[in-house]
């Protein structure tokens, strides 16, 4: 099982970037600061563990379809606990 999540990048222009992320259940996208805003689109509904460098844990639940909108400069680590493989679409503004 890959350790960390699965990343494949749709589309970049001078505009946006859209990348495709996939992970099985337990498997993290790893830490990372958001460079630019972003939105994501869920492809399923399910929920995330979102960790934060202050070592707090949220728990996010997410539905298929329905995006949500982040301003730049967030830093963490998302976590697939669903008993599935989630996906989501990241689309970020340059």
């Amino acid at each position: 099982m890959p350790d960390t999540a699965e990343s494949i990048v749709q589309q970049d222009n001078n505009r946006t970037r859209v990348t495709l992320w996939k992970f099985l259940p337990g498997v993290a996208t790893g830490w990372h600061r958001h460079e630019m805003d972003y939105v994501i689109v869920p492809l399923k509904s399910g929920k995330l563990k979102m960790l934060e460098l202050e070592g707090k844990e949220n728990l996010v639940h997410l539905t298929s379809g329905i995006s949500y909108f982040r301003k730049a400069g967030v830093e963490h680590d998302v976590v697939n606990v669903n008993d599935y493989e989630f996906a989501f679409l990241e689309i970020e503004f340059k």
